[in-house]
């Protein structure tokens, strides 16, 4: 009588496909480098100047945080209206937040995320409280991934959290 008692990773293993699991695997690799492909392709028809730098690892800008900045901080998608908005054409949101991109990173008060904050000396459209703003602000993850843009800055109350 056989008394061994099957480790976890045995257990797991048990019902473990590998050839169905490297088809899996290599089919989402492909997919993840086909819409790489795209959603780079799709920032490069912007028509913005060293829009190349919003590609870059230390301020990577895809096509969902584009997506999201845009949904909840463009005036011209009626979502979100308790947030700021930008009254520009996408094109120079897109190259302030590259301009931005630029500037060095400060911590964003009780998050994990950095922030960057460039003053446009032009005005961009209006902060939460219908200011008019010269600024806007980008956050980043500490890798370099923008993940969101809005016009102004953090409001005080919030960074106080």
């Amino acid at each position: 009588m056989n008394n061994a008692v099957a480790t976890p990773a045995q257990s797991a293993n048990i019902h473990f496909n590998e050839t169905q699991w490297l088809q899996a695997l290599f089919l989402l690799a492909d997919t993840q480098s086909w819409l790489q492909q795209m959603q780079e392709g799709l920032i490069w028809q912007l028509p913005v100047k060293h829009r190349k730098k919003l590609l870059r690892k230390g301020s990577y800008l895809s096509s969902k945080a584009l997506a999201h900045i845009l949904e909840r901080h463009y005036y011209k998608v009626p979502r979100h209206p308790l947030t700021g908005k930008f009254t520009i054409p996408i094109p120079q949101i897109v190259a302030c937040i590259r301009d931005a991109c630029q500037q060095p990173p400060e911590p964003v008060p009780c998050s994990p995320h950095l922030q960057r904050v460039l003053d446009t000396g032009t005005p961009l459209g209006h902060d939460t409280s219908g200011n008019t703003v010269t600024t806007i602000t980008v956050i980043t993850s500490t890798g370099g991934e923008i993940i969101t843009a809005f016009p102004g800055v953090i409001p005080p109350q919030q960074q106080a959290l």
